[in-house]
Formats: C-alpha cells, structure tokens, sequence
C-alpha cells in the first residue's frame, strides 16, 4: 500500500518485538473487515525498527502505553493504546485499529507525525510523554 503521505518523511518507528508479531497477525486478520486501517498497520510495521521486547526503550509508545499528546489544533490528551477489544474511549482507551492508533505506535517523546483520520481530513500530533504500565509481577 502507498503511504498517504510518502511525501513528508516519517518518523522513525521502534515496535517490540511481541507487538510486531501480535500486531502483523491482527492486521492481516483485519484486511477484509477494515482495509484501510489494516494496510495502514500493515505498513506502518513493514517500516519500523524491530527490538528485541527487553531492549524497548520506555519512552517508545508501545500496546498499554500511556501518553499525551499536543494536536495540531493545541489539544493536550491523555489516551492508552489498547487492543480493540479494550477500546473505551470514555476512558481515553485508544484501539490499534483505528487511524490515530495506528499513527500512535512506536513513535516516543517529542516526536510528531501527520495521520487521516476517517473524515479524511489531515492532522498532525505531537508525542509529549510516554509512560509504561507497571510490570505484572510473575
């Protein structure tokens, strides 16, 4: 798939390893039901630097990661990044499989990205903090 926007460099992306497997498996299950988020997932995996899961630095955005953003428009938001089955976004809990979840993803602190959203329309974010879950103990 072409990226929409090819013309304007990319940020560099890091996905965990589990995430990326997790996340390609998810995405090519999605390419019938939700073409367009699916290929942007599929593509934003294809692009991105994959680290070993204990070598991810914590200020990469990674699935469960709690952030802020700044949006285009000035906005400050807090959302987690969440598989679709946990999506609330009464709660600020952000699917994968949608645009500004895909967008989201491997992106870390300071860095700024251009997504569609499903109006379309262009926006542009700006990554302000990341922050990890806590670790489950084993």
């Amino acid at each position: 798939m072409r990226h929409p926007f090819k013309s304007q460099r990319l940020p560099k992306i890091s996905i965990s390893r589990g995430d990326y497997e997790r996340l390609t498996r998810l995405g090519s299950a999605m390419l019938e039901r939700i073409p367009d988020v699916a290929e942007e997932l599929l593509s934003e995996l294809e692009r991105a630097k994959v680290v070993p899961d204990k070598r991810m630095l914590s200020s990469i955005i990674r699935m469960g990661s709690t952030l802020e953003f700044r949006s285009g428009d000035g906005q400050q938001r807090h959302v987690t990044l969440v598989y679709p089955g946990d999506a609330d976004i009464e709660r600020g809990r952000v699917s994968i499989l949608t645009p500004i979840g895909v967008a989201l993803i491997g992106l870390s602190d300071g860095q700024s990205i251009m997504w569609s959203g499903r109006d379309g329309r262009r926006r542009q974010l700006t990554i302000l903090s990341v922050r990890q879950p806590a670790a489950v103990p084993a």
